[in-house]
Order: structure tokens, then sequence, then C-alpha cells
């Protein structure tokens, strides 16, 4: 019998076996208080393992342990399946390197920059005050009381606090989330729209964006073999899109953008990407992104008119991913939502064509990636589908509290005659103003290096810069069994501690490489890392021309 003897647990007369412990060690030390000659009982305050229960574990560790029931071969396949490339095997080195460096091992740098992520807060990136202020008094309400709040913040989060049971942000919600901020994101809707209108009822607010996008997936897909639900993706795309169709056993479309006209998105070729795919699976969903990620184009309204004239036709159900709708920078270029221009184009298009589209605290101005906050609204759903949806997004039971707050606040910001206007505009405004510089810069310092070519960054909060690759280099990436540019990318983190993506985590047409780089770190930091990259690219030139 394996058992430990505490010396508390025989004092006290508690714990396991304790009455038949307490007999059976009188019964060793025998009538004078002594145990028998060869046995030794645990001292007391220690506990021991008995002689047997070591023979007993030196037999057990001696036999081979049993297989594992998970492993590699027995896990689900569809997960073994997915990739993310921004939190890939360049990520995963560059927190190996930063170890190093806290441990003292020298390297040509003493930082990593992770330019891999769109984290605006982790580059240094200011919260905005108003928001925090709000979230802070929802999370502790006593503050309710301090005069270091200025009463529209307050008057927000008293508002939002009734939502919630026991006006906590701590309760659960519906699952469909807080009623009153569902109510501020069809009112941020019809303004942003220009008076379109916007139901409630039709509004889902998220785990950030990403969680919309991947619930509205999970219900779309269905069928076997050709009849399998095929998506079409844009290529290049964000990972989350090819994640999530791997994830679900769906079928990935690839749509190229046109990289020679600033990756504009050519109708024909998504005619061309169709009609390819019916031969293998039932193309039904069209993903877009806009502004996008990670090419930073910003779509002309005659494009986007195009797009839902194709989807009308062909039956498709559109995924319009606008996080990015704030980030808008290039002169001449405007945001146009997928939603209004639907309107636009009169009934036959508004009540038929199913949309969906999302945005979330992550991106634009705020950068509060860490909120997990978003919603998605979703138009011309079945009313059997709708309810279809409401259970499955139930499963999860609510999205983050905190970040629901966090989203009224970007769809419920101050306004002209509040008090904390002023102040708001001016950090939103300094923080866009700032991004617009950052992107122009960027564009320009890498057009100036031999063998990068970047377009305008029209919006969003990346470069995509295309890298002319000498043959010699990707013979040599060959022989360590990588892509080209994850060879180049991880070259660059070795040499300069910079982070980046290869442009193959995102798809690219064949024979281009690229990379994908954030624009979110401040002005002179990125400037002595766009430097860099500069030294490093010649410098690569020079060794594999």
């Amino acid at each position: 019998m394996h058992r430990f003897v505490s010396a508390a647990g025989r004092a006290a007369g508690r714990g396991p076996g304790s009455c038949c412990r307490g007999a059976g060690e009188e019964a060793l030390r025998g009538a004078v208080g002594r145990p028998p000659r060869g046995v030794r009982l645990p001292r007391e305050g220690t506990a021991r393992w008995s002689s047997a229960a070591k023979a007993s574990a030196v037999k057990i560790s001696e036999k081979a342990s049993r297989e594992k029931i998970l492993t590699l071969e027995s896990m689900n396949p569809q997960v073994k399946a997915v990739e993310y490339a921004v939190r890939g095997p360049i990520a995963h080195k560059a927190g190996e390197i930063e170890k190093e460096l806290r441990k003292g091992i020298k390297k040509p740098f003493t930082e990593v920059i992770k330019a891999n992520i769109g984290d605006a807060h982790a580059m240094g990136q200011r919260p905005i005050t108003f928001l925090r202020q709000v979230v802070a008094l929802c999370t502790y309400p006593n503050l309710l009381d301090s005069p270091s709040f200025p009463e529209d913040a307050k008057k927000r989060a008293r508002r939002i606090l009734q939502g919630c049971g026991g006006n906590s942000l701590g309760a659960y919600t519906a699952s469909q989330g807080i009623n009153c901020i569902r109510e501020d994101v069809a009112s941020y809707i019809e303004r942003r729209d220009g008076g379109v209108p916007a139901d409630p009822d039709n509004i889902y607010l998220t785990t950030g964006a990403s969680d919309g996008i991947a619930s509205i997936l999970k219900i779309l897909v269905s069928g076997g073999g050709k009849s399998r639900t095929g998506v079409m993706i844009p290529i290049p795309q964000y990972p989350l899109y090819s994640a999530a169709i791997s994830e679900l056993d769906a079928i990935q479309v690839n749509y190229y953008l046109d990289e020679e006209n600033c990756w504009s998105l050519d109708v024909n070729e998504l005619r061309r990407s169709l009609n390819e795919a019916k031969g293998y699976c039932n193309p039904k969903v069209l993903c877009i992104i806009n502004p996008g990620n990670p090419t930073g184009q910003v779509q002309s309204r005659k494009c986007i008119e195009d797009v839902i004239h194709f989807a009308w036709e062909e039956k498709l159900f559109l995924l319009a991913d606008e996080v990015y709708q704030d980030n808008v920078y290039s002169e001449g270029c405007q945001f146009h939502s997928f939603k209004k221009i639907l309107y636009e184009m009169g009934p036959e298009y508004s009540n038929n064509v199913e949309l969906a589209s999302f945005h979330s605290t992550s991106k634009g101005y705020m950068g509060e990636c860490g909120y997990r906050g978003g919603y998605m609204e979703v138009l011309n759903l079945h009313p059997d589908i709708k309810g279809q949806l409401v259970k499955l997004l139930s499963v999860r039971l609510c999205p983050p509290v905190s970040g629901q707050a966090a989203m009224d606040i970007v769809v419920n910001p101050p306004v002209p005659g509040e008090e904390s206007y002023s102040q708001f505009i001016k950090e939103k405004e300094s923080v866009l103003n700032n991004l617009a510089k950052k992107a122009k810069m960027t564009e320009d310092m890498f057009n100036k290096v031999p063998g990068i070519h970047c377009n305008p960054l029209q919006g969003a909060m990346y470069a995509f810069p295309r890298i002319f690759m000498p043959s010699k280099a990707i013979e040599e990436a060959k022989a360590h069994k990588m892509a080209p540019d994850m060879f180049y990318c991880m070259k660059l983190l070795e040499e300069t501690g910079i982070c980046v993506v290869p442009g193959s985590g995102f798809g690219q047409r064949e024979g281009t490489y690229h990379f994908r780089i954030t624009i979110l770190p401040q002005i002179d930091k990125l400037k002595i890392l766009l430097e860099k990259v500069k030294d490093f690219h010649m410098k690569f030139l020079e060794k594999y021309a």
C-alpha cells in the first residue's frame, strides 16, 4: 500500500485512513513504545515511501510507458493542416532570439523588432483616452463618483452597465451581445453610410472580427466531394481565411489581385477562378478584404459595384472584411462600405445579396487588439438560418464583455459639444496622420532600393513589397527546404533582428516573392528599421549575385 504519513495529519487525526494508520503504528511500536527490530517508521513531520512502494515504483518505471492517445497521426487532420504565417516559423524564431539576447548571447543587434503583426500598442501607439476611461468606469464602477472622469464618459459607462446583468461587466451577456451596444453599432452604420438603415437585430458582437468570420464560414460550409463548399479568397490574403478553410475542410478557391495595377480586383479574374473551381467543388462564398491586408489597396466604388453584381449573378454569399475602414491615406481614395453600395444599387440587389461585413476594435485609430472587440452585420439571411447562427454563437456563451464595451466607444465616440470631444478628435487625427506619413515614407524608401518594388500604400497598416531574388539565393533556399522569401526573411531576422512575414504565407503568383511589414513602429524607429532592411537587401544581392 502506497501511503504518505504527515505529523499534522496524525496530530489532528484527519485524512484518509487516519484511524487505521494510528492503530497500525501502535501495533508496530509494540507495548513498550518501540517498533520491532528492522522496522522503520516515518519521522515526525516528514512523508516517506515504504520500501514496498519504492519497489513498486521501480517496476512501473522499468515498464515502457503506454502509447499516447493523441499523436500527430491520431489528431484531427484539419487542425494539423492549419497554417498561420503571421505567428509562424519566423515569429517562433524571433522568440528564440529574444530569449538568447536576455541570456546575454551576443548578436549583431540589441533587440528584435516585431514588424510581423499589426499590434499598434505593442509598437508604442498610445491608447485613446476616452475609450480607456469608459472601459475603466465599466470595470470599476466606484470610479463613477470620481471627479477625475468626464461626464460624457460616465454617461456611456452607466448606459453600458445598465445593459449588463447585475450592472456588472463580469456577467454573461446575450450571445448576440449587449442590446444597447448593438443599437449603437446600427446607428454608427447609418451615419457612416449616409442614412442607409441598419437593424440592431442584424448586428452580432464578436470576439474580434476573426470570430465573426470563422462563425459565418462554419455555418456556410457543407457537402462532400465535388459538392464541398468552395470559398473564394484573394491572393495575397490574410492567413485567417486559409486557416479557417483548412480547419473546416472546405475548398480554398484562389483569385489573384493585380499587382501591376496597385493590387486591384478584376471581375474577369473572379470569373476565371469561379469557372475553374466549379470542376472540383461548389463555390458559394466570396471574401473581399477592403482596405486590403497585406496589400493595402482601397477598392473603388466601381470595383465594389462590379463585385456585388458578380455575387448576385453567380449566387455567392459575400463576406466583406472592413476592419481597416478608418485607415485610408492616399489622396483620391475613399472607403465605401459594401453595405452602402449594395443599397444604392437598388432593391433587386439589396433585398437578395447575402452579405456579412465585419469591423473590429483592433485596427483603425484605436489599435485595441487585446480587448478582442468586434461586430458583424449580416444581411438577407434566411430566417431559419438566423436561428441557427444564434444557436452556434450561444455555444461560446458571449463575446468578452470588456471588448463589447470597447466596441461601443468605437461606434459611439464623443461628438461636438461634449467635453471630451476636442481631446478625442486630436488623438484620433494624430494617429491617422502619423500612419499616413509612415505609409508614404515606407513606400518611398522601399522604391529607392534596387531589387525592391512597393505599390502605393493606400490604406491598412502594412507594406507588401516585391523582392527580386537572385537565382543563387533561390537555389540555396531550396537546399534548405525553404520557400525563397522565407529564406530571405529568416536571414533578415538573424542578421538585423527585424521580424517580417514572407509573402508565401499570404499567397502570391508563382515566381514572385514578397514580405509583409507593418508600418506601426514610431516614425524614428520605422526609419531606422527601413534603413536596416535596405542595407541588408544590398548585402544580400551582393552575396548571391
